[in-house]
Formats: structure tokens, sequence, C-alpha cells
């Protein structure tokens, strides 16, 4: 199976959703942020690895603390995900931290900064 395969991509969304389900409404581990969204998932031709891209968003200490909760519950969601997904093999999840909704966040602010000061009129012109 190709990388880019239909069947790939397929089972990259299936991971997705069901991922972030996991995330969201299973796990009990206080360390992990309300605020904890999956981004994106990559799972190998071969089935065997799963990278999980995860973006929290808050200050450094909530995601070193949701990196942890997450490290740490690696087995269980590997338990619920080969529940819940059909496949030969069950990929190993290695959690990648992604920043792009904090950048995204940052950037709409700074635009409505800008916007709002140019809706100011200029004196002297």
């Amino acid at each position: 199976m190709r990388k880019n395969s239909i069947k790939n991509t397929r089972i990259n969304e299936e991971v997705y959703r069901e991922l972030a389900n996991i995330i969201r409404g299973e796990i009990k581990d206080p360390r992990i942020s309300p605020l904890t969204s999956v981004v994106a998932c990559e799972v190998a031709p071969d089935l065997k690895t799963c990278k999980a891209y995860i973006s929290v968003l808050g200050d450094e200490e909530a995601r070193k603390n949701t990196y942890q909760g997450l490290k740490s519950a690696e087995g269980f969601i590997k338990s619920l995900l080969a529940k819940r997904i059909n496949l030969r093999n069950t990929p190993a999840i290695t959690f990648v931290m992604d920043n792009s909704i904090e950048y995204g966040v940052n950037m709409s602010k700074l635009i409505e900064d800008v916007n709002r000061s140019d809706d100011k009129p200029v004196e002297g012109t």
C-alpha cells in the first residue's frame, strides 16, 4: 500500500476520528487539557506506526502536562483504538505537538488589532 493511496487516506481519517473521540471522551487524566485537539494523523503504509499531531491551546505548562498525560495513556489509547477499528495491526501511536491552532489564533488577534487601528480616524489629514 502506497502512502497516498485511497485506502491509506481512509485509514488516516478513521484513526483521526476515533483518536479525537478517545482523547475527548475516554481519558480521565487531569493532566490532559480540555482544549486539546487532534490536528492530523499519519498512519504508516504497513500499519505499524501512527503519528498523531496534537494541538493544545494554552501556555507551555499545559502543553507539557498534556503531552505527559497522553504519553502515559498510550497503551490505553491503543487498546481502545484496537477495539474500535478493525485493522490487521493496531498502530503504535507517537504524539507530536503541533502549534498550528495557537498560531492561527495569534494571527487572527494580530489582524483584528491592525483592523481596529485602521478604523480610528487619522488626525491632521
